[in-house]
């Protein structure tokens, strides 16, 4: 039977076992691989499983040792999803599916808030939906790092205020104070975050939640484990936050 898990430290309150069990309905055997040391959980992963989601702090570190990764991947240069395939093992970036799935098809003009991962995958799923791509960060050399190594335009948060996107996809954590002045009014609006969304009641063309982005990114990656189409009904189901 094949067998699938996720890595990383911690993930004791990774919703991916619940969402990947109700997916299959319990068809395959999900496992929680914890621990501060990469080598350890790598070497679970290479002894006894078919696939893993890989988070934080390991996404660096598993794309370093891939024989093959996909194109939004490489867009991202990380990885939160590796199987097993006949070629060895090849690396995906779903993030950047549940972007795609999130906010539909068609090109638009896009500012990215945030620096960190997810921003990484708006980037690419912005570049792939075509258009012009701005990020903004709170800090100015993660901001001009990310734009350059990307290929789009980097700004500050200030001068985001004076900006007219189309689509704004709001990365920055949901601890942290959302920047005054970000300009929602008539722009589709994407968050990341889904257990504590800071933006659903900002003035906007449209909201979406991150619980849209979780799901979306999930049917893709466990479709990608098993071959086979997870049910997106009992996804949905199984999110109760």
């Amino acid at each position: 039977m094949k067998r699938f898990g996720i890595i990383g430290h911690p993930v004791a309150g990774s919703l991916s076992p619940v969402l990947f069990t109700a997916a299959y309905e319990g068809r395959y055997p999900y496992d929680l691989l914890d621990d501060e040391n990469f080598e350890v959980v790598w070497a679970r992963f290479l002894a006894g499983y078919d696939g893993i989601n890989v988070t934080a702090p390991f996404k660096q570190d598993a794309y370093a040792r891939l024989d093959n990764v996909s194109d939004a991947a490489r867009r991202c240069e990380a990885v939160n999803l590796v199987v097993k395939t006949p070629d060895g093992l090849k690396g995906y970036n779903t993030d950047v599916f549940g972007v795609l799935g999130a906010v539909g098809e068609g090109p638009r003009r896009t500012l990215v808030v945030g620096t960190g991962g997810a921003a990484r995958a708006a980037v690419a799923a912005a570049q792939m939906l075509g258009g012009e791509v701005t990020v903004a960060g709170r800090n100015a050399a993660k901001t001009a790092a990310l734009a350059a190594s990307m290929g789009c335009r980097g700004i500050s948060l200030e001068e985001a205020r004076g900006e007219c996107p189309e689509l704004i996809i709001y990365t920055l954590p949901g601890s942290a104070p959302v920047p005054e002045g970000l300009p929602f009014d008539g722009a589709q609006v994407l968050e990341a975050e889904y257990k504590h969304p800071q933006l659903e009641s900002v003035p906007c063309r449209e909201y979406i939640h991150g619980k849209h982005w979780l799901v979306h990114q999930a049917l893709a990656g466990y479709a990608l484990f098993t071959g086979e189409e997870p049910s997106a009904e009992k996804i949905w189901q199984a999110i109760t936050f």
